[in-house]
């Protein structure tokens, strides 16, 4: 039986406009924003897109072993959300989480390292893609398993609630997670113990290869929040200063002690659900004129643009701009791809916590 006869291509999206890539494309506003400040987002935007598509290379040339999901189309989130948060703050990815990393200040040449297994690696080669760490700038890790982070991140809430601070956590998921009941569990136990955790849902409408309209009744998950009477909001996640306005108002709200918050940003991922390619045959109602649609909406070049049309930013300083995060990555791939793989004796170091990492 197919989505046809089940009626499933005919139900209302409850997203509307955010989940249709051909709707009319609205110029970003620049009024009132910072210069510089725009141009530190686009220039992490910029260095995230590198990377990824670096590492998308190291997958093609078989140097990178293990499975790599990569979220090129999806960096405005994770830059609009870090621009918030400080090294104190507790942040949980998943399985896709080099933006979150990256976005941190988390050091470009541990990433790349890592990916390749290598000993200089964010999680001393041992981890890949999907196992990432970076305490000193307040990444906790992440883990391949859908949602499994999310219970940690509110663990995490918790202790910052018993440590007296003003520190939040954070937990990056995917549509897919909300499908979990951990996500369930972490709702209610954040709304009934009002703990200062923001959950952010990167709805790129994909779980693996299959469209959030063949596996839930709406497209829109922060119903779940609601039910939860958790403060939410469904935002454009392609456009940098949505998700900078709303993270900034949801996380000043969690450090007053005002209970969680959850941000549902709606974006597109380019390629497939893992690997380097873009994988138009293997998804379920992905099609090529909608991804093709989607990058319309690229929020690097959205950015861009905005900055050039509003005199911000010269032709000749955001290429600049571009071509310095191309030279750093580079850079660090590099001397990523010379660095020495773990020795034998490593093997066991990262088992017991006297040596952990």
């Amino acid at each position: 039986m197919d989505s046809e006869t089940l009626g499933l291509n005919s139900r209302q999206s409850e997203l509307g406009v955010l989940a249709d890539p051909r709707r009319k494309i609205e110029p970003l506003n620049l009024a009132g924003r910072d210069a510089v400040s725009l141009m530190g987002y686009l220039r992490s935007m910029a260095v995230i897109r590198f990377a990824e598509e670096k590492i998308a290379t190291f997958v093609e040339r078989g140097l990178a072993h293990a499975p790599c999901h990569l979220g090129i189309g999806q960096e405005a989130i994770a830059v609009g959300v870090s621009g918030q948060l400080t090294p104190r703050d507790r942040v949980f990815g998943g399985h896709r989480s080099h933006s979150h990393f990256l976005a941190l200040g988390g050091d470009l040449y541990a990433l790349l390292a890592e990916v390749l297994g290598k000993y200089d690696g964010a999680s001393r080669g041992m981890g890949g893609s999907m196992h990432l760490f970076g305490r000193s700038v307040g990444f906790h890790g992440s883990v391949p398993l859908v949602g499994a982070t999310i219970s940690i991140a509110v663990g995490a809430g918790l202790a910052a609630r018993l440590d007296g601070a003003d520190d939040i956590s954070v937990a990056y998921f995917g549509d897919g997670a909300t499908e979990e009941g951990v996500f369930h569990e972490s709702l209610n136990l954040a709304a009934t113990f009002n703990l200062p955790v923001l959950f952010v849902c990167e709805n790129n409408l994909f779980s693996s290869h299959l469209d959030i309209n063949l596996r839930q009744p709406s497209d829109r998950v922060a119903r779940f929040a609601e039910a939860h009477k958790v403060r939410a909001v469904t935002l454009d996640g392609n456009d940098v200063l949505a998700v900078i306005d709303a993270a900034a108002e949801l996380v000043k709200h969690a450090r007053a002690g005002r209970g969680p918050a959850m941000i549902e940003a709606v974006t597109y991922r380019h390629r497939g659900h893992v690997g380097p390619k873009e994988d138009i045959d293997v998804g379920v109602r992905r099609r090529l004129e909608d991804l093709q649609a989607w990058k319309q909406l690229d929020p690097v070049a959205r950015l861009r643009h905005a900055l050039l049309e509003a005199g911000m930013a010269s032709q000749g300083e955001l290429e600049a701009l571009e071509e310095d995060a191309h030279t750093q990555v580079h850079l660090a791939a590099q001397r990523a791809e010379a660095a020495p793989y773990p020795p034998a004796s490593a093997l066991l170091d990262c088992v017991y916590s006297e040596n952990s990492i």
